[in-house]
This record gives C-alpha cells, structure tokens and sequence, in this order.
C-alpha cells in the first residue's frame, strides 16, 4: 500500500506567520508554485495553514507591510501514514492543489507536502471509472482573446475561481492559456484597472496543450504529468469544446 511518506515532497518552500505577503508572492514567482505552507516560526516548524495563489490574488491592497498571517486558509489533516486513496478525497474534498503534510495530529510540524499531481502519478483509473476526456470534461469554458487586458481575467478568475483560462482567436481555436500563476509572475495581481493593465498576449503561456473529448482518462493524466500543466483544453475540429484539470482527472480515478 502507497502512502503518502512514499510521494510527498519533504522539506517543501514554506513562509512563515510574521513574512511579508510580498516575500510570499516572490517566493512563489521563483520556485513555480500555487501554494506554500504557513508554519508559525522556522524553529518550532507548526503549521498553521496554507497560502495559495488565490489568496494572492484576493488581495487588493497596495500596501507592502502586509504578512501573512489571516490570509492563509484551513488544510485537511493529511499525515506520512496516510493511504494515497484516502488523501486524494482529503485534497479534493478541500478543493485544494496541494497540503501540507503534518507529523501527526498532535504533534502538528511540517512534514512535507502532496500534491496532485504526485497523486496522480501514483494513482490508476479503476474499473468503475469514466473512459474518456468527454465523460468528464467541462464544457462550460470560459475563453479569452488576446487582446482582453488582464486586469479583466483576473477579475474572472476571482469570481469562478479558475486557475486559468484558454486563450482563442476568433474562430474559437486555442492557441495560449493564461493562469495565476502568469498574473503573478507578471506582477499584475494588483491591477484592477484596465487602463493600466497589459494584454494578455504579453503574459499568456504558449503553447497551449490540447485533446479530444475521445482521448482516454489514462492518455489525458500522461499528458498532464509530462508537460507538468494544471489543466488541458478539449477540441473538436480544433475549436474549443471543454477544458479538464488536475483534480477532474483525480477524482475520475477515485470513481
């Protein structure tokens, strides 16, 4: 039986109560990440909590004395000895990307981290499970051009929570996504106006990975593993008919 001590990553990139939401925001520009456990000091290591990309970009202000602590969100309780099966509904459950990895529950130190992609790469599609991209997929996509400000889909993301969003030209065909993770790097996670915001062909991420909706479950979490991407536009005829991510496929496989 895998475990979560199996996959997790020890000693993951942490910030603590009292950092700075900018040291925070670096931090996760550098190391690629969506989100970073919150720990109480770096000697007694407790955590208390986990900071995502969304909560970066639910911050409007301006100013830069701003630290972490009341901004980081509750976690499950997600131990080294926990079955992978049982930590995969704890994530999805959780509606997170990523969680800390306690020691125990009483003696609650940072002990790594899980992810789902680590997850995914562990976890096989069961025989009740769907078969294809189309059974799964969302089709109720939300797309962007490239000339839409990003102050704009930022704003979208916020409101459906989305980690990103296809980008398209007039005839509907894909050709770039763009994510928190592109709004932050680019230093854009601030800017509520338009007139000040760039265009999304400026921070968008090329090129954009793509399926059917007859791709099998299997070939779609290979796909997602190997180009290391949190979600993958579906085509038909190479227009935009859906979209999938990480935990689509992960919940597919715990059906």
């Amino acid at each position: 039986m895998t475990v979560v001590e199996d996959i997790m990553t020890k000693d993951p990139v942490k910030v603590t109560e009292n950092d700075y939401i900018t040291h925070a925001r670096q931090l996760m520009r550098d190391y690629f990440l969506r989100s970073v456990p919150v720990v109480d000091n770096h000697d007694s290591n407790h955590v208390t909590g986990l900071l995502t990309d969304q909560d970066i970009l639910n911050i409007t202000s301006t100013k830069s004395n701003l630290t972490v602590k009341g901004f980081e969100r509750a976690f499950p309780t997600i131990l080294p000895d926990t079955d992978i099966l049982k930590a995969s509904k704890l994530l999805l459950d959780a509606k997170l990307h990523r969680s800390p990895v306690m020691i125990s529950t009483t003696e609650k130190r940072l002990a790594g981290i899980i992810s789902n992609r680590d997850l995914l790469e562990k976890i096989n599609p069961s025989r009740r499970s769907p078969e294809t991209i189309g059974e799964i997929m969302n089709t109720k996509v939300i797309t962007c051009y490239t000339d839409d400000n990003v102050a704009r889909i930022w704003n979208n993301m916020l409101d459906w929570d989305y980690t990103g969003i296809p980008v398209v030209n007039q005839k509907n065909e894909p050709i770039g996504v763009v994510t928190r993770r592109d709004i932050i790097k680019s230093g854009h996670a601030r800017i509520n106006s338009p007139e000040k915001s760039s265009r999304v062909e400026k921070i968008m991420s090329t090129p954009t990975y793509t399926i059917t909706p007859n791709t099998p479950i299997t070939e779609a979490i290979d796909k997602i593993i190997h180009y290391d991407v949190g979600r993958l536009t579906v085509v038909n005829n190479n227009k935009v008919v859906g979209i999938v991510d990480r935990n689509d496929l992960l919940e597919a496989c715990l059906r």
